[in-house]
């Protein structure tokens, strides 16, 4: 596997360290999950007669707007079933998609940033590590087809990234499945616009902006979790494709706020707050927009939601 390849897959979703690098790389940042590799357009296997999924979706109006909120996850089995009339109803009528990033497998855009801020060719990632930590980081780099050696330039941060990827194929998710791509892809074939809330750099700017002591704790954790990494993620999605929005909040939001207040605040407050208040101007316009974000954003006492109502707005459950 070349270094651009390993860039590529480095560009899995981003998440919480303290939550588990599986239930991170599905409910964390939305960027480049389809980068993989050079990954085609998804194959859009769902059959609109067979879905059942009923994943949380909320509506706000008022008397010419309506906006769609729904909660994501970044990557899934293919055979998962997640799609329903009552989504595809709202996806549908709108006139607008908005993603977290307009184009999250755009690699001509991603991996120049992820260079600026994931590479550290100055400190060697062995240096950080302990001999054991060496032993169990160069297992997982084979199980990935990589040398441990491909990491040695990377940032903490981007290597366990990188290594996260590997139990999660091994356990069949794939990123070409998570839901974005499917809704970019039939956004792109009814001619819909689609926009992003943030670009990619400031996605990046979110984990690279970590202190190098969470970064490695962070390391440290997808090293030690390895064995383990599929089982939240598995609990996440149950709970995500029935709607459990509490059981979401549990995996995704109070476990990564009791373990570092620090990284809830970056990674889910403030931009739960730049988001709503994007909303709030859309709201201005006219129109229908639908708006799909990980599904950790919509749940808890900071999501989008409830700061939305905050502002007055009434946001209503519909699935």
């Amino acid at each position: 596997m070349t270094t651009l390849e390993t860039l590529k897959i480095s560009t899995l979703a981003f998440g919480r360290r303290l939550m588990g690098t599986a239930a991170a790389a599905a409910l964390g940042l939305g960027l480049g999950l389809a980068v993989i590799a050079g990954a085609p357009a998804p194959v859009m296997a769902q059959d609109a007669a067979a879905e059942t999924g009923k994943p949380a979706l909320w509506v706000i109006r008022d008397a010419d707007s309506t906006i769609y909120l729904f909660g994501t996850v970044h990557l899934l089995r293919p055979e998962t079933v997640w799609n329903s009339p009552v989504v595809d109803q709202a996806f549908n009528s709108a006139d607008q998609i908005w993603f977290e990033i307009d184009n999250p497998d755009d690699q001509a855009a991603a991996i120049p940033l992820i260079q600026r801020y994931g590479i550290d060719r100055e400190t060697p990632l062995s240096s950080r590590l302990t001999a054991e930590e060496l032993v169990q980081l160069n297992t997982m780099a084979e199980a990935m087809d990589m040398q441990g050696a491909m990491l040695e330039p990377m940032r903490p941060w981007l290597a366990a990234l990188t290594l996260s990827l590997a139990p999660l194929t091994k356990a069949g998710y794939d990123p070409e499945s998570g839901v974005e791509l499917v809704f970019r892809a039939r956004a792109l074939e009814a001619g819909k616009p689609i926009s992003g809330l943030e670009t990619i750099e400031e996605q990046l700017q979110v984990l690279s902006g970590m202190s190098e002591d969470a970064q490695m704790a962070f390391l440290r954790s997808v090293l030690s979790d390895y064995e383990n990494a599929t089982v939240e993620l598995d609990r996440l999605v149950d709970a995500w494709a029935v709607g459990d929005v509490e059981t979401l909040e549990e995996i995704g939001v109070t476990q990564l706020r009791a373990e570092d207040e620090e990284f809830y605040q970056a990674l889910l407050v403030r931009r739960n707050a730049n988001w709503a208040g994007q909303i709030d101007t859309m709201m201005d316009g006219e129109g229908v927009i639908f708006i799909a974000v990980g599904a950790a954003h919509l749940a808890g006492d900071d999501s989008v939601q409830v700061l939305l109502e905050q502002r007055g707005y009434t946001v209503e459950r519909i699935q």
